[in-house]
């Protein structure tokens, strides 16, 4: 089992999840948070003064998967989640990390079953 963290743009979430859903993963959790990579925030202009945003909006993706659905999910979050064909700056990250468990609260069902 892996839980996958995927931080993308709040404007590509409807095409990550229609990715998704062609790889039969429905199951996700959504966050919205801020941060910045590369990109290093902006800069704007309010009332004729010019200030920096270093905390950029994104959206955070949470998904466990078992192991089959590992390379399928990640390819589908790419697909969905990329700017134009070969992508830019900021269109974020996935992270897959072990999962030692996990327990369906209902059921009290455990590890693969639960997913």
């Amino acid at each position: 089992m892996k839980l996958i963290i995927a931080i993308i743009q709040p404007g590509k979430l409807e095409a990550v999840k229609e990715a998704l859903t062609k790889v039969e993963v429905f199951r996700l959790t959504v966050t919205d948070c801020q941060g910045f990579g590369r990109q290093k925030g902006q800069t704007d202009i309010y009332r004729g003064h010019e200030f920096s945003i270093n905390l950029l909006r994104k959206v955070q993706l949470q998904i466990a998967v078992n192991e089959e659905f590992v390379a399928p999910t990640i390819d589908a979050i790419v697909e969905g989640g990329r700017s134009g064909e070969s992508g830019e700056i900021g269109d974020g990250k996935i992270f897959v990390l072990p999962m030692d468990d996990c327990v369906r609260i209902r059921t009290g069902e455990r590890g693969n079953e639960a997913i």
